[in-house]
Formats: structure tokens, C-alpha cells, sequence
């Protein structure tokens, strides 16, 4: 605390000496001071300035650090454990250099134990912590190992679409049976995005990359098909049940129940209806999932896919009208 004052104290001072300073140059040569002086003075200033906020700054994180610390250290053992799973990220390097300072400190013996006790009992749950979330991840490995089990055994190479077309069926079995189980989790869907994202990256991998991608819209298909909102009472509303029916399609047949099923097409679907019941079934989800969850994201990603299919079916149908 004491850092924080001198500073902002310093920088009156300073700035009252440059005051005294122009004006004693002034007086005793009538010199006057160019734009450059002023410039200097400008930038002099300006790093005290910055100075001072990085010191306030540095001030406001110790303050949190301490306020945590006191609260770890009147905590019982309950409450620890859960402070702990509520702060995991706060315990970094500058938090133990901390605590140790606030150790050595101490004016008593018992006192000093009494941080000891409470650094030994956070290093204990922080490494539990990290430990159950590994063995989570471990857990979401072999989840997805299971899924892809029929599409990948005794291959050397991915090959995609599978040549046996039956395992595909065996890989839509395996989800939702684990889906059903519970294991499809916000670990398992983290797990996926990031062999994913791996993929991606090496660039070298296609079947790979179209194997996961296969995953997360049959993760999506199972979750948005658990609900259906095609009837109103008796009565059918037929752009909705022709939503649920491209929900539960195979991406691959996407276009063929587009060119159906829309008014453009063979339908009587327009595609304002479609893209409106879209939007509605977005918004359910926006409101009955986690903001930021993995899970959010793949099911709106997913329904935006069918309306970014349905407009481009709807340009090459629009083009060969005009072409015509």
C-alpha cells in the first residue's frame, strides 16, 4: 500500500520541481521553451503516469490475493475444498510467492505454522484436482476411441467414408449408447475439438478430420432430435417436422430432403418458413445450455449448417431459374 502512495505523492512532486524549473529558466535567461522542451516534459510525465498505474494495478492483485488467502485460511474443510475448485486458476506462481510472504512475516510461531498447514493443505487439493481432471480427459480418450473403434480397427490408414458401410451404423450405435450412459459430457465434446483442431492443423489428415467432424453431427442429431416441437395440439406443423426430419438425416442427404422438401424444389416448405424455425430452435437452445459450453456451440453450429445448406441449395436453384 505504501508503494501506491509514494508513487502518485512522487508525481506531484516531480511535476511541482519541473514547474519551478521552467520557471527559473524563464527568469533568469527569457528563454522560451521550444515544442521539443515541451515534448519532454510530456513524456517524462507520461511515465510516471504509467508507472503509477502499473503500481496501483500490482497493488489491486495483491489486495485479491490477500482477500483469498484470508478466506482459504477461515475456510473449514469443506469450504476449502470447494474454494479451491472455484479459484483453480488463481493458484499460479504469484499466489505461492504470496503466501510464503505472508509466512515469513508472521509475528508469532503459531501463526506461521497455521500458513504452513494451509499451504500443505492447498498443494494436497490442487493436486487432486488436477489429477481427477486428467483422469477425465484420459476418461474422454477412450469414450471416443470406443465410437470410432468400428471405423478405425486393424486400419493402417483412415479411410473416409469407411469402406464397410456398416460401420457407420456400428459408430451411430456405439454414440448413442454413450450418449445414453451419461459419458457424453462437456470433457468428451472438449476432447473431441481438440483432436479436431489437431487434425486441422497438420493439415495432413483428412479422414481424420472428416471422422470427428462425422461425430459431432451425430452427437448433435442424437441431442436435437430428443425433442421434437412438430405438433401444436392435434396439429402438424409441417415446417418444423421438416426441420426434425433434416436433424435426423445423414448430412449426406441433406440436399436430396432440401430439394424435396422445399418450395423452390419439389416442396411446399418455403425457405423463409425453414430458416424462421430455425432461428426458433436455436434460440431453445441458447436458453436450455450453458453459455460458452462446448455443447452450445456444436448444437447451433449444427442447425446453422442445415440453413447454410438450404441457401445454398436455394442460389443454384434461383441461378438455373435466371440461366433459363
Amino acid at each position: 500500500m505504501a508503494t501506491g502512495i509514494s508513487f502518485l505523492n512522487s508525481t506531484s512532486h516531480v511535476y511541482s520541481f519541473i514547474q519551478q524549473r521552467r520557471w527559473d529558466n524563464g527568469r533568469l535567461g527569457e528563454i522560451k521553451f521550444t515544442n521539443l522542451n515541451f515534448v519532454g516534459w510530456k513524456q517524462r510525465r507520461t511515465l510516471i503516469c504509467a508507472v503509477s498505474k502499473d503500481a496501483e494495478k500490482s497493488f489491486k492483485k495483491t489486495v485479491e490475493v490477500d482477500r483469498l488467502i484470508d478466506m482459504l485460511r477461515d475456510a473449514d474443510d469443506k469450504e476449502l475444498q470447494q474454494l479451491v475448485v472455484e479459484n483453480v486458476l488463481a493458484f499460479n506462481e504469484g499466489f505461492w510467492i504470496r503466501l510464503a510472504a505472508r509466512t515469513e512475516t508472521c509475528k508469532s510461531e503459531d501463526d506461521k505454522k497455521d500458513y504452513e498447514e494451509l499451504a500443505a493443505l492447498l498443494m494436497s487439493a490442487v493436486d487432486r484436482l488436477v489429477h481427477k481432471t486428467k483422469e477425465k480427459i484420459e476418461s474422454a480418450t477412450d469414450v471416443l476411441k470406443s465410437i470410432l473403434k468400428p471405423v478405425v480397427d486393424d486400419e493402417v490408414e483412415i479411410h473416409w467414408p469407411p469402406r464397410d458401410p456398416e460401420a457407420l451404423i456400428l459408430m451411430q450405435k456405439e454414440l448413442n449408447q454413450r450418449e445414453q450412459e451419461g459419458h457424453l459430457d462437456e470433457g468428451f465434446l472438449s476432447e473431441v475439438n481438440a483432436q479436431l483442431r489437431q487434425a486441422k492443423d497438420d493439415g495432413d489428415k483428412p479422414g481424420l478430420e472428416a471422422m470427428l467432424q462425422k461425430v459431432l453431427q451425430l452427437y448433435a442429431s442424437r441431442v436435437l432430435s430428443k425433442r421434437s416441437y412438430a405438433k401444436k395440439g392435434n396439429e402438424v406443423l409441417k415446417a418444423e417436422q421438416f426441420l426434425e426430419t433434416l436433424i435426423q438425416a445423414p448430412e449426406t442427404e441433406w440436399n436430396k430432403l432440401l430439394l424435396n422438401g422445399l418450395s423452390v424444389g419439389k416442396g411446399d416448405i418455403s425457405p423463409e418458413e425453414l430458416y424462421a424455425v430455425i432461428k426458433k430452435r436455436i434460440e431453445r437452445v441458447l436458453i436450455r445450455t450453458e453459455g460458452g459450453s462446448y455443447q452450445q456451440r456444436i448444437l447451433t453450429e449444427y442447425l446453422k449448417g442445415i440453413q447454410a445448406r438450404g441457401e445454398d441449395i436455394l442460389k443454384v436453384l434461383q441461378g438455373g431459374t435466371h440461366q433459363a
